[in-house]
C-alpha cells in the first residue's frame, strides 16, 4: 500500500527517481539496486544519469569525424579532366597534366596524372587504373577585403557579410609581393582570394577592390 502512494498512473517517469528517494530514504546504491530488481518502473532515464559524462563528446567526435569526411569525394580516375582537382599522397592538388596508357595485351588502361599541391606548389605524380577512385577534394574560393597586415604577418580580414578573421598568414612569393605593393606601397583598397581545401586554407592573389565597394 505504500508503494501504492508513492505512485499513481500519471506518474511521470522521469519523477520516479526522486518519488523513490524521498518516501523511501533510499540513497543512489539502494535506487541502483532498486532499478535491477524493478526495471519496468524505472525506464532508461534513470539509466542515463549514470551515464559517462563524456559521452556527449565521443558524440562531437563522431560529429567532426562525419563533417571531416566530407574535406573529399571519391571520382573514378577516367571521369578526372586537366585543371580539375585531385588528392595525391593526401595533398589537395590542381591536374596539370594527365594521359591514359594502356599495359600491354591484356593490362588495364592506366591513367598518369601530374599534378601540383595548391598550398605548396610541389610537383606530384601518380599512376592507377582508369577505373580506380581517386579521392577529390572540395575546393572553396573566397574573396575577402584586406583591413590590415598585423606586426606578426597576419591578414586581418572582413568578408561581405561583415565577419571578420585573422589566421592567415601573408604568403610568400609573388602572392605576398602583391600585397605589399598594392596594401602598403600604393595604399589601394585590397582584396584577397582565400582558398580552402582539407583542413587548410591560404592566401593565392590579390588586387584593387573595385571602387565603391
Amino acid at each position: 500500500m505504500e508503494m501504492a502512494r508513492v505512485f499513481s498512473i500519471s506518474t511521470p517517469p522521469s519523477s520516479l527517481p526522486c518519488l523513490l528517494q524521498q518516501h523511501f530514504s533510499l540513497d543512489s546504491h539502494s535506487l541502483h539496486h532498486f532499478n535491477l530488481f524493478f526495471p519496468h518502473l524505472i525506464p532508461d532515464h534513470t539509466a542515463n544519469m549514470s551515464a559517462d559524462p563524456n559521452d556527449a563528446q565521443h558524440e562531437h567526435t563522431f560529429e567532426s569525424a562525419d563533417a571531416g569526411a566530407s574535406a573529399t569525394f571519391p571520382m573514378q580516375c577516367s571521369a578526372l579532366r586537366k585543371n580539375g582537382h585531385v588528392v595525391i599522397k593526401n595533398r589537395p592538388c590542381k591536374i596539370v597534366d594527365m594521359s591514359t596508357s594502356k599495359t600491354g595485351k591484356h593490362g588495364h588502361a592506366k591513367v598518369h596524372l601530374v599534378a601540383i599541391d595548391i598550398f605548396t606548389g610541389k610537383k606530384l605524380e601518380d599512376l592507377s587504373p582508369s577505373t580506380h577512385n581517386m579521392e577529390v577534394p572540395n575546393v572553396s574560393r573566397r574573396e575577402y577585403q584586406l583591413l590590415d597586415i598585423t606586426d606578426d604577418g597576419f591578414l586581418s580580414l572582413m568578408s561581405d557579410d561583415g565577419s571578420t578573421k585573422d589566421d592567415v598568414k601573408v604568403p610568400e612569393g609573388e602572392a605576398g609581393d602583391k600585397i605589399n605593393k598594392l596594401f602598403r606601397e600604393e595604399e589601394k583598397d585590397t582584396n584577397v582570394i582565400i582558398l580552402t581545401a582539407m583542413g587548410e586554407e591560404a592566401c593565392i592573389d590579390a588586387k584593387e577592390a573595385p571602387k565603391g565597394s
